[in-house]
């Protein structure tokens, strides 16, 4: 957890953590220097049988911030595709970012990837209690979207009482039972240790009180702007935040066993993805796969009608669509460098085929091998963008250190 550099208190009225914290968005989209803020916000709802949706929004007038929801449990796209289309070219301009650690940390890799920029933008993350699939997230709306909201945060942050009066452990569902995406559930990073200015929420009484936590001087000098009352940081949120981050690995390393057991080869792998239909939504969603033409998409694989019937004689059989597993292995040596883990390739999927499991199980054993992490460091250069002499010589370079070169 990153050591905060300033501490101001944000004060909750009346309890209402999600309208409190959506001043704190009026208020810094008020200030000095800040021309606009993308904010996670409700979709006004046009007609009967519209579905709830919250989407990232950018808003420069204060009056459009009805609907702001920075905690809202719904995770349509990782917004760091947004931010990099906002700041790959200079805007003349400063906007405030409001982003999930998974968020930030993708955002990290895009600029990394030259498609980004920080110099005119200012981060707040938040605390992050985690997501539901959009498939479920319709039914926690129910028509009241900060109500659902509210009840989604007191749940995941407290072990509150169930009917029978015993405590219940909430970590992997909310407050209408329904579960968290399976990423959030195995997300190790549950504070935003990127964002300029960091919204704490752990070990708070969130009734009362959140943390706004600067962590670069940019973060200072807004929250000086803003003129709020300094706080001290409560001793549990360490431990609050020691806690989750030990339930969430838990639950990540069993997730990487239980994959390891049905990927460990070729025909387990096929299996996996057997009901694959190339659809590439996976590709679409994930926040930093850039690439402008994808090779799948091209004519490389748009094969002639007599190559299907070849390989159907040679083998007796053949799936169609082809080349789905070798898609997935091709993003995997592409992008398992860069992976943050935030689920939307899992979310986007219309057949339910776990992909966020595949990919963060490889990924973990691929940024290992680098001794790399995707979006920890802003400086950290991404894994085979420089030449590192000494690396990997019981792969490559044998012969060079037999001759005492390397």
């Amino acid at each position: 957890m990153a050591q905060p550099t300033q501490a101001k208190a944000i004060t909750i009225k009346d309890g209402d953590i999600t309208a409190s914290l959506k001043e704190f968005v009026q208020s810094v989209l008020e200030s000095d220097g800040i021309d606009a803020v993308l904010a996670p916000r409700h979709l006004p709802l046009a007609g009967a049988g519209a579905k709830p949706a919250v989407m990232p929004t950018l808003i420069s007038d204060p009056e459009a911030l009805s609907g702001v929801d920075l905690l809202a449990p719904a995770f349509p796209l990782n917004t760091a595709k947004m931010v990099s289309r906002l700041t790959r070219k200079p805007l003349g301009r400063t906007v405030a970012v409001f982003l999930r650690p998974c968020e930030i940390r993708a955002f990290v890799e895009l600029v990394k990837l030259r498609q980004g920029r920080t110099e005119e933008v200012v981060i707040i993350g938040t605390d992050c209690p985690g997501a539901v699939r959009n498939t479920d997230f319709p039914q926690m709306y129910d028509g009241d979207g900060p109500a659902a909201t509210d009840r989604f945060i007191e749940a995941m942050m407290n072990a509150t009482p169930n009917h029978h009066g015993h405590q219940e452990n909430h970590k992997n569902h909310s407050s209408d039972n329904i579960p968290l995406m399976t990423a959030c559930q195995a997300c190790e990073h549950p504070v935003p240790d990127g964002a300029d200015i960091a919204i704490g929420l752990w070990g708070m009484d969130i009734r009362n009180k959140a943390l706004a936590l600067a962590q670069t001087p940019a973060g200072e000098a807004l929250l000086d702007r803003l003129g709020l009352p300094d706080a001290d940081i409560p001793k549990d949120r360490a431990a609050a935040v020691e806690k989750i981050v030990a339930e969430r690995t838990a639950h990540r390393d069993e997730m990487f066993a239980e994959t390891e057991a049905v990927i460990s080869d070729l025909s387990k792998l096929t299996d996996y993805l057997a009901g694959c239909v190339n659809c590439y939504n996976c590709r679409v969603a994930c926040p930093v796969c850039y690439c402008r033409e994808c090779v799948f998409v091209t004519d490389a694989f748009n094969h002639e009608p007599a190559q299907y019937l070849q390989w159907a004689h040679r083998k007796g059989a053949i799936k169609m669509p082809t080349d789905t597993t070798f898609y997935h292995i091709t993003r995997l040596a592409h992008m398992s460098t860069a992976c943050v883990g935030c689920g939307q390739c899992s979310n986007a999927c219309p057949n339910d085929i776990p992909v966020m499991e595949l990919f963060r199980t490889v990924a973990r054993k691929t940024q290992a091998a680098f001794d790399y992490e995707a979006g920890r460091d802003l400086d950290a250069p991404p894994p085979l963008t420089e030449f590192r002499e000494n690396e990997f010589t019981d792969v490559v370079g044998i012969e060079q250190k037999r001759k005492g070169v390397a």
